[in-house]
C-alpha cells in the first residue's frame, strides 16, 4: 500500500523534481517552440495574402486577356471589312476596265470594218469602171454599125465579168 499512497518525501521530491523541469522548459525549450509557431503561423499569413494578390492579379490579367482579344476580335473584323470591301472595289474596277476594253475594241473593229467596206466598194467601183471601159474600148473597135453584134458582144462581155 506504500506504492498507492505516496509519501511526504516522495510528494516533496516529486514536485522539485517537476518544478525544475517546468522551470528547464520554460527557459530553454518553449521560446524556440513559441518563436517558431509564431513564424509558422506569420508564413501562413503571408502566403495568404500572397494567394490572394495572386488571384487578385489574376482576375486583372483575366479581364485584361478579355479586353484585348475583344479588341483584336473587332480589329480582325475590321480589317476583313476593308479586306471585302478592296476584293469589291477591286472586282468592279476590272468589270469597269474590262468593259471600257471591250467597248474600244468593238469601236475600233466597226472602224476598221467601215475602212475595209469602204475599200472593198471603192475597189469594186474601179473593177467597174475598168470592165466597163474595156467593154467600151472592145465595142468601140468593133464595127460601130452593127448594133446586134455591139449587143451580144456587151453580154458576151458581161457574162465574163460575172464569172470572174
Amino acid at each position: 500500500m506504500e506504492l498507492v499512497k505516496p509519501d511526504i518525501g516522495l510528494l516533496f521530491w516529486m514536485t522539485l523534481t517537476f518544478l525544475v523541469f517546468l522551470f528547464i522548459l520554460a527557459k530553454f525549450v518553449w521560446p524556440p517552440i513559441l518563436k517558431s509557431l509564431k513564424d509558422r503561423e506569420e508564413f501562413i499569413d503571408k502566403s495568404l495574402k500572397s494567394a490572394e494578390e495572386a488571384k487578385a492579379q489574376m482576375s486583372q490579367l483575366k479581364s485584361d486577356n478579355e479586353k484585348l482579344l475583344a479588341e483584336a476580335r473587332t480589329e480582325r473584323e475590321k480589317i476583313l471589312k476593308e479586306a471585302r470591301e478592296m476584293k469589291e472595289k477591286m472586282i468592279s474596277d476590272a468589270k469597269q476596265t474590262a468593259n471600257e476594253e471591250s467597248d474600244r475594241m468593238i469601236s475600233s473593229a466597226r472602224t476598221e470594218i467601215e475602212k475595209e467596206k469602204a475599200n472593198a466598194l471603192s475597189d469594186i467601183k474601179k473593177q467597174v469602171a475598168a470592165l466597163s471601159l474595156d467593154i467600151a474600148e472592145k465595142v468601140i473597135k468593133k464595127e460601130l454599125d452593127e448594133k446586134d453584134k455591139q449587143e451580144a458582144l456587151v453580154e458576151e462581155h458581161l457574162k465574163k465579168a460575172q464569172l470572174n
